[in-house]
């Protein structure tokens, strides 16, 4: 398990943009498992539907993003590198993500070859799933 201080040693993110808040499971280079607390008090609840709170989809895809970041930046070879974006594909947003909902996200590492790789990422709510999306990416300096 990962606390919120041990994945600032993996990721370059940081508050208010650090989306994750724990890691319960780590394989490194496979998969992560781990939460995000969602609070009423995020920043992007301001100005998101104000009226009806809802998290951001694009900001549950980075969140499971942070979280495959974690997994193929924990590889001895990556370490004090940077995972960017390099594609989003089969996006699919089956429900609301609220506050007071502990967000559950799972990133496995599918594909890597070199730089680049896939990720299959699945965020839940309560065992049911919230966001699925298969993410490409790749290492940088």
């Amino acid at each position: 398990m990962l606390s919120y201080d041990e994945i600032q040693n993996i990721i370059p993110h940081r508050a208010p943009f650090l989306l994750i808040d724990r890691v319960d499971e780590l394989e490194p280079g496979v998969f992560a498992k781990g939460v995000k607390m969602v609070s009423g008090n995020e920043f992007y609840f301001q100005g998101h539907f104000p009226a009806e709170k809802v998290m951001p989809g694009v900001l549950i895809i980075e969140a499971l993003a942070q979280m495959g970041a974690v997994a193929i930046l924990s590889l001895e070879e990556n370490k004090g590198k940077i995972a960017y974006f390099g594609g989003i594909n089969q996006a699919k947003f089956k429900k609301k993500v609220v506050p007071g909902d502990v967000l559950e996200l799972e990133t496995r590492i599918v594909k890597s070859k070199g730089s680049v790789g896939i990720g299959e990422a699945i965020a839940r709510v309560n065992g049911k799933i919230a966001v699925k999306a298969e993410l490409v990416f790749a290492i940088g300096q």
